[in-house]
């Protein structure tokens, strides 16, 4: 194998490599293979100690320098990331299986947008000056302190920057544990920002299962805990946090509705549901997997979606001209077969796919279902897979409660030329991040976050800076203090 996917070392600690052959054993998986690629180990308490001393002092380095200066580090280092963007996206590939066709323009690519949007921002995180009459006030804008990312395995570059750029930007600093299925890349991002010019132990990497995010999370020295993942993990990880007062973020899952009127426009709706179901092989927490299309035009939608998925090149992920690479993992996969088979069972119409090949890797079929009604499984639960559901409707006010009616609340979309309908729909639907004839647009520029089980806090945006930081009020007094006695 031409690329080396073995890192220096499991760990990234105060800005090294770090190995401790003592911790639990962690295999690396090509899922396009089932190949052992890498092999790292689970943090041992000593490696956790060693990111938590780093850290808190690197932090205390960190926000003593003027935001332009961390924006200057953050700016530099999307600069490199952009550089290595192949090399990146090949090692992503490697991880998770994805197409590079993909992991080209939407991974590393995108940790670099993060890193070049909050190092931007940086320099402009000020407080305000209040008038009080003869007195005044002012707020202050500061750092949490040492923030803990724990990265989900489908994005894990994209991740490690979304959490890490608004964090450092801030002031504070990030240990960053990524998925135990996608252990690589995140190495990666904390070599570039040390090369960059971050303070070492700033940004730490270290790797492990749940026993080493429990630990994390429940760390007197953790201020902050930022998830990415499923709404389960999420509720555990959000009450430990709790129990210590520490600030989160929970970017959870989803059962998102894509619904496209009588008047879209065929070809583009069928785009964004291939986009809200396949891309990254369905293993996107936003995806619009409950496609409602109007009664009216739904033969027409399942002809032209049939139509487009004869454009499906499946194979070699490594190969540019591939778009549809294997599932993560074969326990993924295995979910995965498990809902195909419930939705049959339930009496969903199987309009493609719908079949495992044989041979190596932890392929599956994109695969869509028509005649889908509430209540199937495939309908309720998140299958994290390319897995899509078609139901129909006939009314507006009928397909916004259907569509709300989930414990979830990530994301919506609404195809239709009717503008005003369009607005008013979405106004109506109860989710965090939306699209208007598109789907799973995710700009660095706009917030990304849920509602309801789908998740707390945003990502991304402006928004994420009051995740990251505080506000201190200081109220100054001009003249004499009265008092009782």
């Amino acid at each position: 194998m031409a690329y080396d996917t073995q890192p220096k070392a499991s760990h990234f600690v105060d800005g090294a490599y770090l190995e401790d052959t003592a911790g639990e054993l962690i295999e690396v998986i090509y899922p396009a293979t089932g190949e052992v690629i890498a092999r790292v180990y689970a943090a041992t308490d000593a490696v956790i100690e060693a990111a938590i001393t780093s850290g808190r002092r690197a932090q205390a380095q960190w926000a003593a320098m003027s935001g332009t200066e961390r924006g200057r580090v953050l700016r530099r280092a999307a600069d490199i990331m952009r550089e290595r963007n192949h090399e990146l996206s090949v090692l992503e590939t490697f991880d998770t299986g994805k197409p590079l066709q993909e992991t080209l323009v939407a991974d590393a690519t995108s940790g670099a947008d993060a890193l070049e949007y909050f190092g931007g921002l940086a320099g402009s995180l000020t407080g305000e000056h209040v008038n009080l009459g003869g007195d005044w006030g002012y707020t202050v804008r500061e750092p949490l302190g040492l923030c803990v990312g724990i990265g989900a395995w489908n994005y894990p570059t994209q991740i490690a920057c979304w959490k890490g750029a608004p964090a450092l930007a801030c002031g504070n600093a990030m240990i960053f544990k990524p998925s135990e299925t996608t252990p690589l890349c995140a190495l990666k991002v904390a070599e570039i920002l040390h090369e960059a010019g971050a303070p070492a132990g700033l940004y730490n990497v270290i790797q492990g299962m749940g026993a080493v995010g429990g630990k994390l999370v429940t760390e007197p020295r953790v201020d902050k805990v930022s998830l990415t993942g499923s709404v389960p993990t999420g509720r555990k990880v959000y009450a430990a946090a709790a129990e210590g007062m520490k600030h989160v973020t929970m970017e959870l899952g989803g059962k998102s509705p894509l619904i496209v009127f009588e008047d879209a426009e065929i070809d583009n709706a069928v785009g964004g549901a291939i986009n809200g179901n396949f891309y990254s092989t369905g293993q996107v927490c936003s995806n619009g997997t409950r496609v409602f299309v109007h009664s009216s035009i739904k033969d027409a939608f399942l002809a032209r979606l049939k139509g487009r998925m004869a454009g499906i090149v499946m194979g070699d992920p490594q190969d540019e001209a591939t778009n549809i690479g294997p599932m993560v993992s074969q326990r993924q996969r295995d979910i995965v077969e498990g809902y195909i088979a419930k939705g049959k069972a339930e009496g969903a119409t199987l309009i493609a796919g719908g079949e495992t090949p044989e041979g190596a890797g932890f392929y599956i079929q994109p695969t869509v279902f028509a005649d889908v009604t509430d209540e199937m499984t495939i309908a309720r639960e998140e299958i994290f897979g390319p897995v899509m559901a078609v139901l129909t409707f006939d009314d507006e006010a009928e397909v916004i409660a259907r569509a709300n009616a989930t414990e979830f609340g990530l994301s919506a979309g609404v195809f239709t030329r009717d503008i005003s309908r369009a607005h008013r729909v979405i106004g109506q639907l109860r989710a965090g991040s939306c699209f208007i004839n598109s789907y799973n647009d995710a700009p660095v520029e706009l917030p990304f976050g849920g509602v309801k089980a789908s998740g707390v806090g945003r990502e991304n945006s402006k928004a994420a800076i009051e995740h990251y930081s505080q506000l201190k009020s200081v109220y100054v007094r001009m003249g004499d203090v009265e008092a009782a006695f």
